[in-house]
């Protein structure tokens, strides 16, 4: 029989922290082995206990959440699952969070009974049977590799990019080294929790030059720009304009659906990447936007923090290019300037 997932539970709420316990335990899967209210007893039961998931509050006594997280990534690496309000400094420090080493972020519940709640928790069970399967992630500093040829034909006039797990932190990576005068718009589906965006959108305004925003409905998208869904939306593209529409399920936002706006609207011009991440999203996507002769990659699998989508994309022949993180902005930004070649049509117009 295989053995339970080991799992430390740390909120500075008592009340949280039996809640947390008492849903996980309802699965046989789960083993709660030890408990913490405050950033340094967490990372003291990490170094004793060596669980295999961590959940971890943010607004901790002491030490805080991001603080503990740095200090387990570097002395007793573990997987680990944020659950934190969404509302003020909670959201950004979800992200301090998510540079530290964390994987995923979770809200914390509204209510503390009734369905909801058992809701609630078959969603953090669920999230936490999911990140025992990742592999615990090394912080090594990765050398840059050599930048393999970019794919030939017109010039891209927009770049589209699917993420999940481990997504913004290499979000950031990319985004860091885009240059300023950018000459298209950047759009971008990364899976995350609704009520996260906004403080994701502030953090990677801290981290790039370009300007960074969650799209609104009818916006004509501007080079040198990096765009969001909203919360619980799913972002396309008409033209050169942005179209938000209520997520139906599945993987939200969904890079299948934008990337292939992209290969509808964009044709041989639009360009496409898809990330480290759980699943197989923005895979079919982007065999879109390869078909239509645009540019496709997906990242390699020893910088993916979770190989499945970039694997995905791979296995559908949506692309033939595994690139490095550290390869993808200056591959982004040669497809984007290059010599121009084509013979009709202003910025963002259809093909």
């Amino acid at each position: 029989m295989k053995r339970p997932i080991r799992v430390l539970v740390v909120d500075d709420s008592p009340t949280m922290v039996n809640t947390m316990a008492t849903l996980l335990t309802m699965d046989s899967r789960i083993e709660v082995i030890g408990r913490a209210g405050d950033g340094n007893r967490a990372v003291s039961l990490a170094r004793l206990l060596r669980p295999d998931v961590i959940t971890m509050d943010l607004l901790l006594p002491g030490l805080d959440g991001p603080g503990a997280i740095a200090a387990i990534m570097t002395d007793a690496p573990a997987r680990i699952l944020v659950v934190s309000a969404v509302a003020d400094r909670g959201a950004d420090l979800a992200f301090q969070a998510i540079r530290a080493g964390a994987l995923e972020l979770i809200a914390k519940p509204n209510v503390t009974s009734g369905e909801e709640l058992r809701r609630w928790g078959r969603e953090l069970v669920n999230s936490v049977c999911l990140m025992a399967e990742v592999p615990v992630v090394s912080r090594r500093a990765r050398k840059d590799v050599p930048l393999p040829p970019p794919s030939t034909g017109a010039r891209v006039d927009i770049f589209g990019l699917a993420a999940s797990t481990g997504g913004p932190p290499a979000l950031a990576e990319i985004l860091s080294r885009l240059p300023k005068e950018l000459p298209v718009p950047v759009v971008v589906a990364q899976h995350i929790t609704e009520g996260f965006t906004p403080g994701m959108v502030r953090w990677l305004s801290q981290v790039t030059t370009l300007g960074v925003a969650i799209a609104h409905e009818g916006e004509r998208l501007e080079p040198g720009k990096v765009y969001f869904a909203l919360d619980g939306h799913d972002l396309t593209l008409e033209g050169g304009v942005a179209r938000l529409s209520r997520t139906r399920g599945g993987p939200c936002p969904s890079g299948d659906l934008l990337l292939s706006s992209l290969a509808r609207v964009y044709g041989s011009r639009a360009g496409g990447m898809v990330l480290t991440g759980m699943g197989e999203d923005g895979a079919r996507g982007l065999l879109d936007i390869y078909q239509v002769g645009g540019v496709t990659c997906a990242q390699d699998e020893a910088t993916s923090v979770v190989f499945g989508m970039p694997k995905a994309a791979l296995d559908l022949g949506a692309t033939t290019q595994a690139l490095a993180l550290s390869a993808m902005p200056d591959f982004i930004r040669q497809c984007c300037t290059r010599p121009f070649d084509r013979p009709r049509g202003g910025f963002g117009e259809a093909v």
